[in-house]
């Protein structure tokens, strides 16, 4: 089975590739989705959260207020630290039991999507990390293409991974420059879906 982390700036598409992976035939963890789960309401994660950050990041019936919490550590490096001091030790262990899950499975591949796999220390985990890149303007256009969150707070978030992906490149065995129309990317996606597996020997795509 081979390995595949997926990293990269936010808005530049790694979920979108990793679907795609998906639909190859890998089976696709995704650490966000992880996140919230080790983070839901009543979880020792949630109740740490709460204490390191005060009422004001909790919604009326007790759960996390996302979008309060993000304003906070997307403007304050400090903050950010120490939301990952608390999140991480719970996500790792829950990918972990996912990815040998999936070789009990018998997956062509799993797919790892972090923004955080090399500094998490996921991608030592990894055969390959896939970098997935776009330009600026295409990046600020997906974010505020969600609906989710005003255009300041888009802006903080880009503004705090500055420089992301250039620190990431020495990690990445592949990079995916996804500024490009959808259906070409997708075809730039299955071009290294396949080398990959040819390099590892894998055999073919589902």
């Amino acid at each position: 089975m081979i390995r595949i982390g997926i990293t990269g700036p936010i808005g530049c598409g790694k979920s979108t590739v990793a679907g795609w992976l998906g639909e190859l035939g890998a089976a696709v963890i995704d650490a966000d989705d992880v996140a919230r789960e080790v983070t839901a309401e009543g979880t020792p994660a949630a109740e740490a959260i709460a204490a390191e950050f005060g009422t004001q990041i909790l919604r009326a019936d007790g759960s996390l207020d996302r979008a309060a919490l993000g304003r906070i550590v997307f403007a304050d490096a400090d903050a950010l630290a120490r939301l990952e001091g608390i999140v991480h030790p719970a996500v790792r262990p829950v990918i972990l039991e996912r990815m040998e899950q999936a070789a009990t499975d018998g997956a062509l591949a799993v797919v790892v999507e972090a923004i955080k796999l090399v500094e998490g220390g996921l991608a030592a985990l990894c055969d390959e990390v896939w970098l997935v890149t776009c330009d600026a303007g295409a990046q600020l256009e997906r974010l505020l293409a969600r609906g989710t969150i005003a255009a300041d707070d888009a802006q903080a978030r880009i503004a705090a991974q500055a420089g992301l992906a250039e620190r990431l490149a020495p990690a990445a065995t592949r990079v995916i420059d996804t500024s490009g129309p959808a259906a070409a990317t997708a075809k730039l996606v299955e071009a290294a879906w396949l080398a990959a597996l040819e390099g590892y020997g894998a055999g073919k795509a589902r």
